[in-house]
């Protein structure tokens, strides 16, 4: 196998396809929609932004206008957690638009995350979103499918092919040759996309320290490249063996609903078949069912409670919870706190489990489909996946957990041990500088090594989809036939 020939094969498909005017017109189309997804992702993405943290700035403000307030009073009055918009989310929505970024933190109580955009949406969002990305997974290899189709089956139909196999030409430069012509090809509209995502970060994105966005990009460069030659190499191999160039169109049509369409609802469909999850009501039963027989901080006749006093009371040699040195009242409260995000967190991770399950069906479906590979590896380092979500959810909650227990020590520390219970009036009450001393909630991006642990799977798809091709490639050249 010679280079030299390969080039040849190479810079002629290049310029047969390049020729036609429509191929120009189509070119214009798509740069077209490049620069509408570009600015419907930027606009979004700042929208989005402005609306969170001017929201976030209102609830920190709301927080510290509080007078001289009892703590746990204060821990129910609660804060707002807003998630940020990931800058990469310009280029990959993701599933932004299907998750929640608000939760309202309170003690005693881990509330859902609401406020997604297809709740304030119609039924046209399930058709997808217009995204730089959703151009390259979907578009451009229709583009590349009506460019390439009739590369060998048309050679092959007016007699090409067997003048240029006299010639000395093989078989497998041959393929090797076109493969590389179409890819160039899809440089022509990959290229402008990565420059648009580029200049986008730099000018309207945000500064996070742990982002790691360039390696993100890079990343993201390196999957998209190698999807773009799977696409590409496949689609030069099912026109050899075609008989025809409308065979070899109808055979890339269906491939691309069948990968694009059909397998992926299909695992989405099984996962939730295999891996049911229960409703939202039976998951909060389950945890205040489990609360109740474990221990009620607000029963005062809850016998955990009333063991827990009996001990506390007989390690500081006194006969009632007014002669302890702090606040007993605030010590139940902890206590509660403890137990009960103990418990939802055991839950919640039963729950995660569940959907972790219904994803790895997904997951290991980019095995057989390299479109379901490109997407995850998409949406994961663009940090718009369901880990990045889940992430969100943990800090909120960490966040929401030591909010509640700083009240219960504050309650500890400055509510009087002779105010045994009670939090109206004035002498139930601590300064409200102590409001200005627990910092604001900030979201941080989730880390880019966990990130890529969660994308490994999908880039050892398209790792072994790139040996698959170069493997076609060469087996379809020693069996494809000149008539």
């Amino acid at each position: 196998m010679k280079w030299t020939n390969i080039r040849v094969f190479a810079i002629h498909f290049w310029r047969n396809a390049t020729t036609p005017k429509t191929f120009y017109l189509l070119y214009l189309v798509f740069i077209l929609l490049t620069a509408y997804s570009a600015v419907s992702g930027i606009k979004n993405h700042s929208t989005q932004n402005d609306i969170r943290r001017e929201h976030q700035t209102k609830a920190r403000q709301s927080w510290e206008a509080n007078p001289d307030k009892h703590p746990h009073r204060m821990a129910h009055f609660g804060t707002f957690a807003f998630r940020i918009h990931p800058t990469l989310g310009i280029f990959d929505y993701g599933l932004e638009s299907f998750t929640g970024n608000t939760v309202f933190l309170e003690a005693h109580r881990q509330n859902s995350v609401n406020f997604s955009e297809a709740t304030f949406s119609t039924g046209m969002l399930r058709f997808g979103e217009l995204s730089l990305a959703l151009l390259l997974q979907l578009v451009l290899p229709l583009i590349l499918i009506f460019v390439g189709f009739s590369s060998v089956a048309a050679d092959r139909q007016n007699g090409t092919l067997k003048m240029l196999l006299s010639q000395g030409a093989t078989w497998k430069e041959m393929l090797f040759g076109k493969s590389i012509g179409l890819f160039a090809i899809s440089m022509l509209f990959f290229i402008p996309v990565y420059l648009v995502v580029i200049i986008a970060i730099l000018v309207f994105g945000d500064y996070a320290e742990n982002d790691l966005r360039w390696f993100r990009l890079l990343v993201l460069g390196f999957s998209y490249l190698a999807f773009l030659f799977i696409v590409s190499s496949g689609t030069i191999v099912v026109s050899t063996s075609s008989s025809t160039s409308k065979n070899a169109l109808l055979r890339l049509l269906g491939i691309w609903l069948l990968l694009v369409v059909l397998l992926p609802k299909s695992a989405q469909a099984m996962g939730n078949y295999w891996f049911p999850t229960p409703s939202k009501l039976a998951f909060q039963s389950a945890i205040e069912k489990e609360v109740i027989q474990k221990g009620d901080s607000h029963n005062p006749n809850d016998p955990h409670y009333n063991n827990l006093r009996d001990s506390v009371l007989t390690v500081h040699s006194v006969s009632k919870v007014t002669d302890l040195p702090f606040n007993y009242s605030g010590f139940v409260m902890r206590e509660g706190e403890k137990i009960t995000s103990v418990l939802y967190r055991k839950h919640h991770t039963k729950l995660l489990n569940i959907y972790k399950s219904q994803n790895d069906v997904t997951r290991f479906s980019s095995f057989i489909n390299p479109f379901t590979a490109i997407k995850l590896v998409s949406m994961t380092m663009s940090g718009t996946d369901f880990s990045s979500y889940i992430d969100f959810q943990y800090q909120a909650d960490n966040y929401r957990y030591q909010l509640a227990q700083t009240m219960n020590e504050l309650q500890m520390e400055y509510i009087s041990p002779k105010k045994e219970s009670g939090s109206e009036g004035k002498t139930h009450v601590v300064g409200h500088e102590h409001w200005e001393e627990f910092e604001d909630f900030k979201h941080e991006p989730m880390a880019f090594n966990n990130s890529l642990k969660e994308a490994f799977p999908a880039l050892l798809s398209i790792l072994l989809w790139i040996i698959a091709a170069l493997g076609l490639l060469i087996f379809t050249s020693k069996r494809a036939k000149a008539i």
